[in-house]
């Protein structure tokens, strides 16, 4: 009898050794491909894919969840399961925290080119899915468009972590130039309500209501359209002078008068 309870207690012992050895394992390995994809998306620290829960709650943030989820899901399995009268409640939290991994790594696998049928494979085998993420030759992709929960209080990402990049959300900042929020309202206010309420007419698919009429403001008399622009006349050139033609020469005068003097006739030959 007492040796059938050392091999017993010997097998069993060898039994957790062998679980607990694939447990580091499996921790050891999933720790490495969750480092290389939280490099991928631009993590500073490799630490934080070896802590414990942390390293899925930067998880879930990379993947534009809570990261408080982790903490929500995980604490309240660990409570619910101590209290007997509640403890199946925590198999259906385990249910969400699976749940909500498989949605952020949804998430994740956009932003590094997968397609959505991905996230199959990482609820089936997640560590085989985290190697081929960490691994392979894709980039993240920051202009992946935000997550539909992206808005929501309870499942959007809010945080932000030093070292850790904040993802992208369901509101869009202000173009340069254009107010912040809906089109007619004003820039918000330190609650982030706009400072005054749309004017009237002013919404898409309204017609502009007549001047004068209940709740707008008084008309105001149209400005005069501005005179049109007269160039300038071009100067008048002054007429060319005309040119007089010089005086005609002069006849030579004598001193003996006004007579001109008489030929000299040669004298004739004998």
């Amino acid at each position: 009898m007492y040796q059938d309870d050392a091999i017993f207690w010997a097998v069993f012992a060898a039994m957790a050794g062998f679980i607990v050895f694939i447990a580091i394992a499996v921790y050891v390995i999933g720790s490495i491909f969750m480092m290389k994809i939280f490099d991928k998306a631009g993590v500073v620290g490799k630490w934080r894919a070896w802590v414990p829960v942390y390293n899925y709650m930067v998880f879930f943030k990379l993947g534009d969840l809570s990261p408080w989820l982790v903490l929500y899901t995980l604490g309240g399995c660990l409570i619910l399961g101590l209290i007997p009268v509640v403890n199946g409640l925590s198999g259906l939290l385990a249910l969400a925290f699976h749940v909500a991994a498989a949605l952020a790594a949804y998430r994740i696998g956009l932003k590094l080119g997968k397609e959505p049928v991905w996230v199959v494979l990482f609820v089936l085998l997640e560590l085989v899915w985290l190697g081929i993420l960490a691994f392979d030759k894709s980039r993240w992709n920051v202009h992946v468009p935000p997550a539909p929960w992206a808005g929501n209080a309870f499942l959007g990402d809010n945080t932000v972590w030093d070292g850790v990049p904040s993802q992208a959300t369901s509101v869009a900042p202000p173009a340069p130039g254009q107010a912040y929020g809906q089109p007619g309202y004003g820039q918000p206010q330190q609650g982030g309500y706009p400072t005054q309420p749309p004017a009237y007419g002013q919404q898409p698919g309204y017609p502009t209501p007549p001047a004068g009429a209940p709740g707008t403001s008084p008309a105001t008399p149209p400005v005069p359209p501005a005179a049109p622009h007269t160039p300038p006349a071009p100067p008048v050139t002054p007429p060319t002078p005309p040119v007089t033609p010089p005086a005609p020469p002069q006849a030579p005068r004598t001193d003996r008068g006004d007579d001109p003097e008489p030929p000299v006739v040669p004298p004739m030959q004998p």
